[in-house]
C-alpha cells in the first residue's frame, strides 16, 4: 500500500513499520507500535541488537519475514553520522514507503539528502525526498541498548515533526501526506506532537539541549581533580547542574559536529556573559560590580520562569515543604501514602540526603494555600517537617 495515495492517517491503519536500528529509541518504537496493533520489522547492523530487540517483543527480523512483507514506514533510527546515508538507501530499496529519521538534528542530514539527488545518475531523485520526513522524539533513558527499551518512553514527551524544505527557495519537499503519516506516528506513542523547520528545530534544541549538556560537562569537569574534602559537602545544587553530565562521549560528538553552528553562536553569547562576570568579579567592590552582579542572577531568575511548567503549563510559584525520613525502606511511600491521605496534591518532588546522617531529606512542592495545613498534618502524624 502507498500510503501517500492512500487513505488519510486520519482513518484508522496499521501500516507496517521497519525500524532500522535497534537501540532505545527504535526498540522502544517498536514495542510501542505492536502495543498499537502493527506489524514491526526489525534491522540493525548488530546482529546481537536486533535479536534481542526482537526477542523483548519489538518485532520480527526483517529477514525473517515474509518475502512479501514489504514496510509502508521505515523508520532509521540510526546515529547522527549514519542517518543520511540510511535514510537515502530506505527511499531507494522502499520506493513506496515514507520514511522518518529520528536523529536529534535535522538540517545537516536534508542538506546531505539534497546534495546526494544533483548526480545525473544518481539513485537517489528529489521527487523521492517526497516520502521523507524529518522527525526528533525528544525522550531518552540515562541507559541505553534495547534492553533499556520502553514502549511508554514517548508518552507525553514531544515529538517534533520538520517537514524537508528546500533551504534555497523555501519549497516544501515532504507531500502533506508523508507528513500527516509522520506525525500520527507519533500520536500513536503518546507523544506531543510539534512541527517546526529544519533550521528552526536545530536552533531550537541548540538552546534548550546542547547547552545544558555542554554546561552540565564543563562543570562536571571541573570536579576531576577537586579535594575529596570538598565534593563531601555537595548537595542536589551540584547534582542538578550535572546530572546529564554522565552523557555518552561518542553520541555527543555526532551531535555537536552537526549542530555545530547554531551552538558557537549561543557559546559566544555565553561567552560574553562569562566575560563580564569575569570582569565585575575581578573588581567586585567597584562601582557598579554589585549592580552588575546582581543584574546577572535577576537576568536568570528572569529567564526561568520562561520553562514551562506543569504539563507544558506556565510555571507557577509552588511552596515547599522538607520531611526528614530515616534512610530505611519504605519511608518515602509512607511519606506519600501520608500525603494522599491529608489531601493535599504534591506538584513536585525532590529527595536530598544528608552528609554523614543516615536520614533523608524529601523536599514536597504544593501549592502555597496548602502548604501549612500539609505541615500541621504532617507534624500531627509523627512526621518531622521543616518549612522552606
Amino acid at each position: 500500500m502507498n500510503l501517500l495515495t492512500a487513505t488519510p492517517a486520519s482513518v484508522r491503519q496499521t501500516p507496517t513499520v521497519l525500524i532500522r536500528g535497534t537501540g532505545l529509541l527504535g526498540t522502544s518504537i517498536g514495542l510501542g507500535l505492536r502495543a498499537d496493533g502493527h506489524q514491526v520489522l526489525l534491522s540493525d547492523p548488530s546482529a546481537t541488537a536486533q535479536a534481542i530487540a526482537a526477542d523483548i517483543g519489538a518485532g520480527t527480523i526483517l529477514e525473517r519475514a515474509a518475502a512479501e512483507t514489504a514496510p509502508e514506514i521505515v523508520v532509521v533510527a540510526a546515529p547522527p553520522e549514519a542517518t543520511a546515508a540510511e535514510v537515502a538507501a530506505a527511499l531507494v530499496r522502499f520506493p513506496e514507503a515514507v520514511v522518518l529519521d529520528i536523529a536529534s538534528t535535522k538540517a545537516e542530514i536534508l542538506a546531505t539528502l539534497l546534495h546526494l539527488t544533483q548526480d545525473d545518475d544518481a539513485a537517489l531523485t528529489r521527487t523521492d525526498l517526497s516520502r521523507y520526513v524529518g522527525t526528533h522524539p525528544m525522550a531518552g533513558r540515562e541507559k541505553s541498548g534495547p534492553v533499556a527499551a520502553r514502549g511508554e518512553l514517548f508518552t507525553s514527551m514531544p515529538w517534533v515533526i520538520c517537514p524537508a524544505v528546500d533551504p534555497a527557495t523555501g519549497e516544501q519537499l515532504s507531500a502533506p501526506q508523508a507528513v500527516e503519516w509522520a506525525e500520527e506516528l507519533g500520536r500513536r506513542l503518546g507523544a506531543t506532537v510539534h512541527q517546526m523547520d529544519p533550521v528552526r528545530h536545530d536552533e531550537s534544541v541548540a538552546l534548550i539541549s546542547h547547552l545544558p549538556q555542554i554546561a552540565a560537562s564543563l562543570v562536571a569537569s571541573r570536579l576531576q581533580d577537586a579535594p575529596v574534602s570538598a565534593l563531601a559537602l555537595a548537595g542536589n545544587g551540584l547534582r542538578d547542574v550535572t546530572r546529564i553530565a554522565a552523557s555518552d562521549p561518542g553520541l555527543w560528538v555526532q551531535i555537536l559536529s552537526s549542530n555545530a553552528r547554531p551552538v558557537v553562536e549561543i557559546l559566544y553569547g555565553l561567552r560574553q556573559d562569562m566575560e563580564r562576570l569575569i570582569s565585575t568579579l575581578e573588581a567586585p567592590r567597584a562601582p557598579g560590580g554589585q549592580a552588575d552582579i546582581a543584574q546577572l542572577i535577576a537576568e536568570g531568575n528572569s529567564g526561568v520562569t520562561r520553562v514551562p511548567g506543569k504539563h507544558g503549563a506556565p510555571p507557577q510559584s509552588f511552596a515547599v515543604l522538607t520531611v526528614i525520613v530515616d534512610d530505611k525502606p519504605g519511608q518515602i511511600a509512607a511519606v506519600l501514602n501520608d500525603v494522599a491521605t491529608i489531601g493535599v496534591n504534591v506538584e513536585d518532588l525532590r529527595m536530598e540526603h544528608s552528609a554523614g546522617h543516615q536520614v533523608g531529606m524529601v523536599e514536597l512542592s504544593v501549592l502555597p494555600g496548602r502548604r501549612d495545613e500539609l505541615a500541621d498534618a504532617m507534624t500531627e502524624l509523627g512526621w518531622k517537617v521543616v518549612l522552606s
